[in-house]
């Protein structure tokens, strides 16, 4: 029985059979919800899914009748309400091997330019045959030209990267799993002064890891999506790419914390690999 929580533990989950379809999607929609280069979903029968702690949940319509899902406390995304007699979830999120791997990439007509699909699975361009279903055009930015744009799903936060980026990377610690919901997060670093929240600041919310020396996410309170932190401590911004509206210039340069990586995702591209972080 695979179990899956949020980063904060307040919500949990898990199914009672096997899972139908694991896919990941690329859509703008969902790489702004998880701030990370793809989603990752499972999918099975609605009345397979137990989902615990729901008083901490709150739902928003993306599209006409598909709401998303997340932890009000801790931003991490969290099954929504069934779609079509099924439930979708997260895989990021799951405690253990959940026994089934991905079967394709979708949606792939929206990928992220400064991400390249290297494994061999099948792709689409949007849905997979079979699902007849409408596809919506990604919105535009908000925002006039002018930096690295980027917003959340709702468009309530908007922000512009002004710096030079100084380093991506592809993070698999089981913390950055939890928190974008993803096989990893794709975070870019630039300068804390660089990065300038343009309308929406108030409607982020921030969650800390208790046990963890700096570890805490970011998130609009209104759709849930991951958003940009400052660290001026440290004088940088971790920006989670999936939100990026422009092409930031920068490729992710490494995978780090790769012995906490997820057991059903395969790293597929040549990029330097760090058992933990190389600073």
């Amino acid at each position: 029985m695979p179990q899956a929580s949020c980063l904060c533990g307040d919500v949990t989950w898990e199914f009672d059979g096997p899972f139908q379809w694991i896919s990941h999607c690329h859509c703008a929609r969902c790489r702004k919800t998880h701030g990370s280069a793809f989603a990752t979903y499972a999918g099975a029968p609605a009345d397979q899914l137990r989902l615990h702690g729901k008083e901490h949940v709150a739902n928003w319509e993306s599209t006409p009748g598909f709401f998303r899902a997340f932890c009000t406390h801790c931003g991490s995304v969290v099954p929504g309400e069934p779609f079509g007699g099924l439930a979708f979830a997260p895989v990021g999120n799951f405690l253990d091997d959940p026994g089934s791997r991905p079967m394709a990439h979708i949606f792939v007509a929206s990928k992220a330019p400064w991400f390249e699909i290297r494994d061999t699975l099948p792709r689409y361009d949007t849905y997979p045959p079979g699902i007849d279903a409408p596809v919506l055009p990604d919105r535009p930015p908000l925002d006039p030209p002018g930096g690295t744009r980027g917003s959340c799903l709702c468009g309530g936060v908007t922000y512009v990267v002004e710096s030079p980026p100084l380093r991506a990377w592809n993070c698999h610690c089981a913390r950055c799993r939890k928190g974008r919901s993803a096989a990893h997060a794709s975070n870019l670093f630039t300068a804390a002064d660089g990065l300038r929240f343009t309308r929406g600041e108030n409607n982020l919310t921030s969650y800390k890891v208790p046990d963890a020396q700096r570890f805490t996410q970011v998130f609009c309170n209104v759709c849930g999506s991951n958003m940009p932190r400052l660290d001026y401590n440290r004088n940088i911004a971790v920006i989670p790419m999936g939100g990026l509206d422009d092409d930031p210039g920068m490729r992710p340069q490494a995978h780090i914390f790769v012995a906490s990586k997820a057991p059903w995702y395969d790293i597929a591209d040549d990029l330097a690999q760090h058992t933990e972080s190389p600073l």
